[in-house]
């Protein structure tokens, strides 16, 4: 006779098991045979990252809205954005500690901090509040994302890891549908802008289920690292260190891939909401069409672009997608004054670029927490050093976020905006 265990060990390992919220996901196409932990993993992981991508969204969107009622002087948006965007940077800690306390705890703690300070910029009087609100939920939001990667490459089997990064990649885009369509209503809520940022004390409602049904990984139990206090800190920072002294021209290559991306379409992101409806004269709701419209497309690509890593390796597929994103880009920035859209392609050409080689930035632009991969994240690594390594390669990203919205800012503050 089994015992509960027995019975309980058999369940989760079954995959004949279907979900029932993967009816809703038609995008997804007919997916791998996962069992039934990894499916509640994915749909978990999935809530939490839709919510995520909705916070990192708004402050492009809205950012016309904002600058209005806060009273920022033209001049100083770009600096202020770049403030908001480095506080990205700070989540490699989170990476650094994750490798040590375990993933379940950290990514839990990150889903209540950015929630709540998400809620509380609703309620910024100033600028100097709203950046300081909106630069510590930005390193824990990326934080979140960051670690459902992780998550998701370490629960998956090998073979399906693809599929698992690119179907997150496209359930995380939903998210940023979300914070689209609601754009749209932004004129007549009863708080404006601040309304779409109170909708983000969402994901509070589902933490305490959250705690009870989302289990720490698999690989990090089984290998999970001993350091007494005085280690912890050169441990952690190993990996990076050890990357850049095993692989020093993967990682130069990776980087500068990572670094020239964000610095042509950062500031494009960040800004192009706002171009288009004081340039062009698009009320919020043409933009939310745009992106919607564009990111029906191209979600589909997410889960097509992680099977063909699966079949024909990470790096082949990932240059093809890079290049196509490229070929794909570069006409939009030659279109006649008035059809020129400088954000239009970000839904559909980044989305189908991005759900390959690393988690997108969703239907406009968010940064992206780990940024092209030669390989799926953390695959080919210890738990230990998971984390940390994806860490690393978020650097790169970041580091050219002050340059882009600063001088794309100087350029319309004195020209197109006056």
């Amino acid at each position: 006779m089994s015992s509960p265990i027995d019975a309980s060990s058999a369940s989760d390992d079954d995959r004949t098991y279907r979900p029932t919220w993967l009816r809703y996901a038609p995008f997804l196409g007919r997916p791998p045979a996962l069992t039934r932990r990894q499916w509640r993993l994915m749909g978990l992981i999935a809530l939490v990252n839709l919510f995520d991508q909705y916070d990192l969204q708004l402050f492009g969107l809205a950012l016309k809205q904002i600058q209005a009622e806060l009273l920022i002087p033209e001049e100083q948006l770009g600096e202020l954005g770049a403030i908001v965007r480095l506080g990205a940077l700070p989540a490699f800690f989170f990476g650094v500690i994750a490798d040590r306390l375990g993933r379940r705890r950290v990514l839990l703690f990150t889903v209540v901090a950015y929630t709540v300070l998400t809620g509380a910029t609703a309620f910024a009087p100033n600028a100097q509040t709203f950046v300081a609100l909106q630069f510590l939920a930005r390193a824990f939001a990326v934080a979140e994302v960051m670690l459902a990667y992780v998550v998701i490459t370490e629960e998956l089997d090998p073979e399906h890891r693809g599929w698992g990064v690119g179907a997150l990649a496209a359930l995380g885009a939903c998210g940023n549908g979300l914070a689209l369509a609601l754009f749209s209503l932004v004129d007549v809520m009863p708080m404006g802008w601040r309304s779409l940022y109170l909708i983000g004390l969402l994901p509070l409602a589902i933490i305490a289920w959250l705690r009870r049904t989302l289990p720490e990984t698999k690989r990090f139990a089984d290998h999970q690292p001993q350091a007494t206090s005085n280690s912890i800190l050169l441990s952690a920072l190993r990996p990076i260190v050890d990357l850049a002294r095993m692989y020093p021209g993967r990682l130069m290559a990776v980087g500068s891939v990572i670094f020239l991306l964000s610095f042509s379409e950062n500031a494009a992101g960040f800004f192009g909401p706002k171009y288009l409806q004081e340039v062009h004269g698009w009320l919020p709701w043409h933009y939310s069409l745009l992106g919607l419209g564009g990111g029906f497309i191209g979600i589909f690509g997410g889960t097509f672009a992680g099977r063909l890593s699966d079949r024909f390796g990470r790096k082949p597929v990932a240059a093809s997608f890079l290049f196509v994103h490229t070929r794909w880009f570069l006409p939009s920035t030659r279109a006649p004054v008035g059809y020129s859209l400088p954000s239009g392609s970000a839904w559909c050409s980044p989305a189908w670029r991005q759900a390959l080689c690393s988690p997108p930035r969703g239907m406009n632009s968010s940064p992206p927490p780990i940024g092209p991969r030669l390989r799926v994240p953390g695959s080919s690594l210890r738990p230990s050093e998971a984390c940390s390594d994806c860490s690393a390669s978020h650097f790169f990203s970041e580091s050219t976020v002050p340059t882009g919205p600063r001088s794309r800012s100087s350029r319309w503050g004195h020209s197109s905006l006056h």
